[in-house]
């Protein structure tokens, strides 16, 4: 294994230390981490390195930065081979004040000198990094190329569903359009390409696979990923919105009648900017889309959405709402859950930080709060699934950290404002980001939905070139009441 030290920042006492992630280089080509604080600056930071130094120069530092998310840093000192932690407090009040009243305070650290050894030397992988010669700008971090050794997909089906599934992808969406049927649309994998295989029908009970055939005429989307599919069960429609396909974004709505099984393409009015790994919820028959990248030329790379925009289906406008509260900082990758009327938004990315931060939305009042978690979070993640579990919980599982894909599982508690790590044998051991999971409900015996009693996972890549194709059902009993 190559040398690879690993920097950390010892923020409080009480708690372990936040490791930096590795994150695409900013300029120059040397190595950049980061790390986003979990809450205010606190009296003291400690700086330190682990691991091996002796894949850089002897002259080589470590510049380390406090940043706010603006043009605005601070120095905080320098590691070096014979100096490898340092204690670091705020020295003027000018420095404090400008801490305090900054919000998501990060450390950044630069590597400056000669890297004998590229610091992990696994390509660089990030949501929006250019190929020489294709510029494009939202590639997936799974670096697999279709060139040399084949890309391998991964088809670890679990027992009761058939061989004849669709193809492994990443960045597709599945939708449940009754308690039995979960339509699959889009999606892009092995080689980089988009799936051919675009639409699929998953029958939950007798658990089978089946292409779906729609009648277009010329309206359905064009292959995409990072886009958003919602039904909506009172008018048997499914939205599909946005999303992108190599250097083309869109912002396009499609709606697909799932009893003519006709698509058809909205002309919608308001403005809404192109925007590919947002989120969307549906509430009160409207979709509250909210994040997401969106294409810039200047400055490179493409930019992040902070802003809250809502579609009316059924006067076919958009507009945006006035929000009160503290609004998340933007970002792109995050998951959005629904409880009640109260929208939770975790994690996410832009670049170079990923989040861990929870927020919550109250779609009454509007408005947006940061939730105060009790205890520790999950570590920053972007392209990881959450669903609702209950009338007051909802999990999260994968991801990808801006280094590599994850595999672990978490559940909130909304009422507690906790985070419990959720260990089982039936979960997904490899890790996985861009996957989709969902939760799947029953039948009563007057054919009215009941509460969620299995979780539904999907597809995902391992940010090592393998995509999957496996359908993965859990039993919510099993995993909660363990």
């Amino acid at each position: 294994m190559e040398p690879t030290p690993e920097f950390y920042v010892l923020w409080d006492p009480l708690e372990p230390p936040l490791r930096l992630n590795r994150l695409p280089t900013r300029s120059q080509n040397r190595p950049f981490y980061s790390a986003l604080l979990p809450a205010s600056l606190p009296a003291q930071l400690v700086i330190f390195s682990l691991g091996d130094w002796s894949g850089l120069s002897t002259d080589a530092k470590v510049e380390v930065k406090l940043e706010n998310g603006t043009s605005k840093e601070h120095k905080l000192g320098t590691l070096t081979h014979k100096s490898r932690c340092f204690l670091w407090e705020p020295g003027t009040k000018d420095v404090l004040s400008w801490a305090m009243e900054s919000e998501n305070l990060s450390v950044s650290m630069v590597v400056h000198g000669q890297v004998i050894q590229s610091l992990g030397a696994k390509q660089e992988r990030g949501k929006r990094k250019r190929i020489k010669g294709k510029e494009e700008e939202n590639i997936c971090p799974n670096k697999g190329s279709g060139k040399g050794h084949q890309a391998v997909q991964k088809s670890n089906i679990i027992k009761g569903i058939t061989a004849d599934t669709p193809t492994g992808r990443w960045g597709h969406t599945l939708c449940p359009i009754d308690y039995q049927t979960v339509i699959l649309i889009g999606g892009q994998g092995t080689g980089m390409q988009f799936c051919k295989d675009a639409m699929w029908n998953l029958n939950t009970e007798s658990h089978k696979w089946a292409p779906v055939d729609t009648l277009s005429d010329r309206s359905s989307p064009e292959s995409r990923t990072g886009h958003t599919a919602v039904f909506d069960p009172s008018s048997h429609r499914i939205y599909v919105f946005g999303g992108s396909k190599n250097r083309k974004w869109f912002n396009d709505v499609h709606i697909l009648d799932t009893e003519t099984w006709r698509w058809r393409n909205i002309e919608a009015r308001g403005k809404v900017p192109p925007l590919s790994y947002h989120s969307c919820s549906l509430f009160l028959g409207e979709l509250f889309v909210f994040g997401g990248v969106f294409p810039r030329p200047h400055p490179i790379p493409d930019g992040c959405s902070d802003s809250l925009y809502i579609f009316d289906p059924q006067h076919e406008i958009w507009y945006q709402p006035i929000i009160l509260g503290q609004r998340p900082r933007a970002r792109s990758g995050h998951s959005a859950c629904l409880l009640h009327n109260k929208l939770y938004i975790f994690g996410g990315w832009d670049t170079p930080v990923c989040f861990n931060d929870l927020y919550v939305l109250d779609l009454g009042l509007m408005e947006f709060s940061a939730v105060e978690v009790k205890g520790t979070s999950p570590i920053p993640r972007c392209w990881h699934t959450a669903a609702p579990i209950s009338d007051f919980s909802f999990l999260i599982h994968g991801g990808y950290d801006g280094n590599k894909a994850l595999s672990d599982t978490y559940i909130f508690n909304i009422g507690t404002k906790t985070w419990t790590s959720l260990i089982h044998s039936s979960l997904p051991c490899s890790p996985r980001a861009g996957h989709s999971m969902l939760p799947l409900t029953g039948a009563n015996d007057e054919n009215e939905e009941t509460p969620p009693r299995e979780l539904l996972i999907f597809g995902g890549g391992d940010n090592e070139g393998a995509f999957y194709s496996d359908t993965i059902k859990l039993s919510l009993a099993l995993l909660v009441n363990q």
